[in-house]
Parts: structure tokens; C-alpha cells; sequence
């Protein structure tokens, strides 16, 4: 079923007016013209779309939902043309990055930067998004490639490790465990525990980890990125567990102390992934080269 562009138009033109009336002049139709367009219109899709009331037009269920889909593929449109005009600057692809913030703030950056200064005539976008929101915007084709962090969920998604990290337990500098070189999972779960919003990987690992042993998280405070939580670290609010990396930074910047988390789980390994296909788009392939050498792929 085919909808042009100016009837479609037109209902949204409708709907904001609250006037067929308006909505045709705002359109720079004629009334009656705008009219026959509607009536085809819900012809076509078998629904009354606006209700006729005294002072105007009320949009029904079906007239909502319509209007929701006509906004998206607005949106959708001025995306094309905002990157197809992209190619008038020189610009000559787009590659779209989920990643969890564990690697954004880990891993990613120095590839990122690598990529960019090979390739400068491609643009990138990067997404912040839980493991399983990465996997599965590879999979459904929002991204084009994925950072993440196990357990691996869809088989949709072709995998390679490409980087490994760990991670650490950050305290105040007053802490009762601040003098000690490292700690226990079992050591933290005497405390509050200051952690990423829900879905994160990490956040998810330690609840699993306190239900094996039979035990609840006290996830007093879940934020969303490292740098909040480290502050609430600082103001002696709880402990935290984070990638090593950012939490040795974090000591630099705030009053908290990095501490060995000896678990065996507490080594990680950073996944990319890319939509399982015969052959890889030539932008993607690139990056995927800039991560892992190709005798490994």
C-alpha cells in the first residue's frame, strides 16, 4: 500500500491544527481537495482517523498511531538527507557504534582515534547502551557494530574478543578497607554498594554473584556513568566496583582508593560483534580490521 508524502503531510498538518480547514491551508491545499485526500486515505486503511466534533477534529486510536509513524519517518527522512548531503562535504560513509560504557570509558577510544585518523572521510556515531541493548541494535540493524561485554545472546551476532580488562572495588580514602592492597567480592558485600543503572553488565554480575552466595546487592545508588559514581564513593556513601582502568584514574581526581577485586570473574573480555553476513559492508569491515588482525577473523 503506497501513502504519498503530501497526504501524509496533511494528517500530521490535521492533527496539530485540530481543523481539516487549517490543516489544508497549512499545506497550501484546497479544502476540498484536502478532504478527498483524507477520505481516500481512510478508505485505504479501512479506519476512521479524526473524529468531527463541533470546534474541530479529534484524532481516533488509529489517527494517533498514524501520526506516531508519520513523526518517525519525518525523522527518518531528514536522517537521509542530513547524510546523503554529508557526501556533497566529502564525507564518504557512516559508521554507527553501540558499545557498553565500560568500554567507552576502558578500551575504545584509542581504536576510535586509530580508525578516524585512517579513515577521516568517515563519519561515526557512537551510542551508550547496556551488553544485551548492543547485541541486540547489531541485530536488528541500528548499529553496525557492537562493543560489549558477555554473556553473548544473540547468535545473529558474529563475535571476536578483541581486548580483555578487569575489574576493581573503589573505596573512600577513610574506608575501613582503604588500607588493604585488595579485597573479596565477600568483603564489599558488607557495604552499600554504589553501582550503573539496571541492565549494565557489570551491575548484573554482582547480583548474580550475591544471589550464588545467598545473598541480597545492596545497591543503594545505581547513576549513570563512572564519574557520578565515583563522587558518590568520595562522599562516603557506599563502595563501587568498576573497570580497573577508569578507577586507577578516578584516584587522581577524587578521594577514593583503586583495590584488587580478587575474583576469578572479575577478568572481562570486550566483545565486537557485527551482524552474522556473508560479506561485511567495506566501512564496517574496516574497523573491524583496526580491531582485530585478520588472521584472527
Amino acid at each position: 500500500m503506497r501513502h504519498d508524502l503530501t497526504t501524509l503531510n496533511l494528517v500530521l498538518a490535521i492533527e496539530q491544527t485540530r481543523s481539516i480547514t487549517r490543516g489544508a491551508a497549512q499545506e497550501h491545499l484546497a479544502l476540498a481537495a484536502a478532504s478527498k485526500r483524507l477520505s481516500d486515505l481512510e478508505s485505504r486503511l479501512g479506519v476512521q482517523l479524526f473524529e468531527r466534533r463541533a470546534r474541530g477534529v479529534e484524532p481516533t486510536e488509529a489517527g494517533r498511531a498514524l501520526v506516531r509513524h508519520i513523526r518517525s519517518l519525518h525523522a527518518s527522512l531528514y536522517a537521509l538527507e542530513t547524510e546523503v548531503m554529508e557526501f556533497s562535504r566529502g564525507i564518504k560513509g557512516h559508521l554507527r557504534i553501540a558499545s557498553n560504557t565500560s568500554a567507552i570509558a576502558e578500551c575504545l577510544p584509542p581504536y576510535l582515534v586509530e580508525f578516524s585518523q585512517a579513515h577521516a572521510q568517515i563519519r561515526i556515531s557512537l551510542e551508550d547502551l547496556t551488553s544485551a541493548e548492543v547485541q541486540a541494535a547489531v541485530a536488528e540493524g541500528r548499529a553496525d557494530v557492537g562493543i560489549f561485554t558477555a554473556p553473548v545472546l544473540d547468535n545473529r551476532v558474529q563475535t571476536w574478543v578483541f581486548a580483555r580488562s578487569r575489574l576493581a572495588a573503589l573505596v573512600p580514602l577513610k574506608h575501613p578497607l582503604a588500607a588493604r592492597e585488595a579485597v573479596s567480592f565477600d568483603d564489599l558485600l558488607a557495604y552499600d554498594l554504589i553501582g550503573l543503572h539496571a541492565g549494565a553488565s557489570a551491575q548484573e554480575l554482582m547480583r548474580e554473584q550475591a544471589a550464588a552466595r545467598g545473598q541480597t546487592l545492596n545497591a543503594r545508588l545505581q547513576v549513570r556513568g563512572f564519574d557520578g559514581i565515583a563522587q558518590l564513593v568520595e562522599s562516603g556513601l557506599g563502595v563501587a566496583v568498576l573497570p580497573e582502568q577508569p578507577a586507577e584514574r578516578f584516584t587522581r581526581v577524587f578521594g577514593v582508593r583503586c583495590l584488587r577485586l580478587e575474583e576469578s570473574w572479575a577478568e572481562r573480555d570486550y566483545y565486537l560483534g557485527v551482524l552474522r553476513q556473508q560479506r561485511l559492508p567495506t566501512v564496517v569491515q574496516r574497523f573491524v580490521d583496526t580491531l582485530i588482525p585478520r588472521e584472527k577473523q
